[in-house]
């Protein structure tokens, strides 16, 4: 079975409720509204291709599964119809900023765009959390609006990459279309003094599942963009993926040899 794909995102799906995971989503973990044993969150970033995150939405509601989708206000990420159909699945919806990117680093003109856009957004549905967009391409960090500026001064309760113990919680995260992608990662990166372990593939994922092996706490966050059964578009994705790869560890040699 082929690596990032739907088919193998069912197994994986299984794996976490045959290894009796409880399924919360971010919104919960804010309240702390955090059950007894075992559970993850599933994080999902709508950066492109919205109908492959509708089509995640499906599965989970189908098994009975909750998560977190984090959308864009980009043609291809917002969709009012498709955002509506995602949380009437049962899952919450919240902002994937990059308010420093559409204002070109000016901090004060991001947090106009993002009254704005938040405002768009909870007259679609319901927003408590958001969480930013990496923006690889970009020269700003999104996350530095908030420099100035606090997110919770609009009725937001969580961030995850300021509100989240990730010295408790295990990230692991598809960024670089692999689950140790933080090797080609130039955002999507947490602070933890925790050596957690370290996994390559999703059928890796599954066997430490089915082994007992895998932590307690967990945030998993995908790209549904990168997920298909598909073999033209799986295909298309990983030679995108794979050159995005390569572009990304050139800037990241260079940032190291500028320190």
């Amino acid at each position: 079975m082929r690596d990032f794909s739907v088919s193998i995102y069912r197994n994986l799906l299984a794996a976490l409720q045959e290894a009796k995971y409880f399924f919360i989503n971010f919104e919960d973990y804010c309240l702390g509204h955090i059950p007894q044993g075992k559970w993850i969150i599933l994080r999902h970033d709508v950066d492109d291709k919205k109908q492959n995150s509708l089509a995640f939405a499906r599965v989970q509601n189908s098994l009975g599964i909750k998560g977190t989708y984090y959308f864009r206000m980009v043609p291809e990420s917002f969709d009012k119809d498709l955002i509506r159909q995602v949380y009437e699945l049962g899952h919450e919806v919240g902002y994937h900023y990059e308010d420093m990117d559409f204002a070109r680093g000016d901090r004060k003109k991001a947090l106009q765009f993002f009254e704005k856009h938040i405002q768009e957004l909870r007259s679609v549905v319901p927003i408590h959390t958001i969480c930013m967009h990496g923006s690889p391409k970009s020269a700003y960090d999104n996350k530095d609006v908030w420099k100035d500026y606090n997110y919770r001064d609009y009725g937001l309760i969580g961030e995850p990459y300021f509100d989240m113990n990730f010295n408790e919680v295990f990230y692991i995260t598809d960024t670089g279309r692999m689950w140790d992608g933080y090797k080609v990662s130039l955002r999507d990166k947490v602070k933890t003094d925790k050596q957690w372990p370290v996994y390559h593939s999703t059928k890796e994922v599954i066997s430490a599942l089915k082994n007992s092996q895998f932590p307690e706490k967990v945030m998993m966050n995908f790209h549904p963009q990168r997920w298909d059964n598909n073999y033209w578009h799986w295909t298309k994705e990983l030679l995108i993926q794979n050159a995005k790869n390569q572009v990304k560890r050139i800037i990241i040699s260079r940032q190291v040899q500028n320190v």
